[in-house]
C-alpha cells in the first residue's frame, strides 16, 4: 500500500491544488470519489491490468463515468491512463481527502472507551480535543470492554492512551524489570 500511496501522492496534490485554485474542491472530491469507485469495480480492474492502449483505456474509463465527471477530470483521467496509474485512483482520493481535511483544519479522531460515552461526554471530549489539537474534530467512538476503564484516543499520528489496561501493562513491565 505504501508504494501505491507514493505513486498517488503527486497526483492527489496536483488535483487538490488545481481544485483549490478554481474553488472546486467539493466538486473534485465528488468526481474523484465516483472515479475511484469505478476503478475499484472488479470488471474495470481487469481492464486496468490488461494490455489496452492508454488512449482506449482512458476513453473507456471516461465513458463508464459518463456525466459524473467534467472535462477537467477527464483530462486528469487521461494523464493517469497515459502513465498507467488509473488503479491508483482510490489512493489518490484518500490523499485528496487528507489534503482537504488539513486545509479545512479538520481531524478525524478515533476514541475507544471501555463503556459507551454519553452525548455530553462526547461533546466535552470533542471540545477539549479541539482546543488541544487546534482543529475541528470529528469523533468516531468505539467500545472495547478489554480496556477495563479509560480511553484510547487516536488523532493522526497522535495517540493518547489513558486506559487502565495499558497502565496495568506498564506496571507489570516495571515490576518484572
Amino acid at each position: 500500500m505504501s508504494e501505491l500511496t507514493t505513486v498517488a501522492r503527486p497526483y492527489a496534490k496536483a488535483a487538490f491544488d488545481y481544485a483549490l485554485e478554481n474553488s472546486a474542491v467539493e466538486k473534485w472530491q465528488e468526481m474523484l470519489f465516483f472515479s475511484a469507485e469505478v476503478a475499484k469495480n472488479e470488471a474495470v480492474g481487469e481492464l486496468l491490468s490488461g494490455s489496452l492502449a492508454a488512449t482506449k483505456l482512458a476513453d473507456l474509463f471516461i465513458n463508464i463515468c459518463g456525466e459524473q465527471v467534467d472535462d477537467k477530470i477527464q483530462n486528469f483521467i487521461k494523464v493517469l491512463a497515459e502513465n498507467g496509474r488509473l488503479a491508483a485512483l482510490p489512493a489518490i482520493l484518500a490523499l485528496f481527502n487528507e489534503l482537504k481535511a488539513t486545509y479545512d483544519k479538520e481531524v478525524d479522531v478515533d476514541v475507544t472507551s471501555a463503556a459507551e460515552l454519553s452525548a455530553k461526554q462526547q461533546e466535552e471530549l470533542g471540545a477539549s480535543l479541539e482546543k488541544r489539537l487546534a482543529r475541528k474534530v470529528k469523533l468516531h467512538c468505539n467500545v472495547d470492554p478489554s480496556l477495563v476503564a479509560g480511553l484510547v484516543i487516536k488523532a493522526g499520528d497522535t495517540v493518547i492512551d489513558g486506559s487502565v489496561k495499558s497502565k496495568l501493562g506498564r506496571l507489570s513491565d516495571a515490576l518484572q524489570a
